[in-house]
């Protein structure tokens, strides 16, 4: 089998609340996270909730890193989707947890369009 992207979701706790609650931090951590995998970032969108929490994406060329935070919870909701061989979202996972000094993590790796034979002459179909 073959796959298109590799997308990890992750469930990130006993973060450092101020850094989940300063836009600048998330987004700088998310940028440098990107980076880190050796992807190449577009377009970057952050937004700041009142009273608390941060929400972004990082648009990628090979997909996207999008970030909630909950800081009165020292939570993050992180998702690393990236498209083909030369980037490993998991560079980009374990730096993100590190930089929100998370106690713990859970995350779990899909495996986006992938790509199965259908006959001999190695047509591809989409399931």
């Amino acid at each position: 089998m073959n796959a298109l992207g590799r997308q990890i979701l992750a469930e990130i706790h006993g973060c450092d609340s101020k850094v989940l609650n300063d836009i600048t931090s998330v987004e700088e951590i998310m940028v440098q996270a990107a980076l880190k995998a050796g992807a190449e970032v577009r377009e970057v969108a952050f937004h700041k909730f009142s009273p608390q929490g941060v929400s972004g994406v990082v648009v990628i060329s090979e997909s996207h890193l999008a970030v909630h935070t909950w800081p009165e919870h020292g939570y993050a909701a992180v998702d690393v989707f990236t498209c083909g061989d030369s980037v490993n979202p998991w560079d980009a996972c374990n730096y993100i947890v590190e930089q929100f000094r998370a106690q713990n993590f859970t995350a779990s790796e899909t495996l986006r369009g992938v790509l199965v034979e259908t006959n001999a002459h190695s047509e591809k179909a989409v399931i």
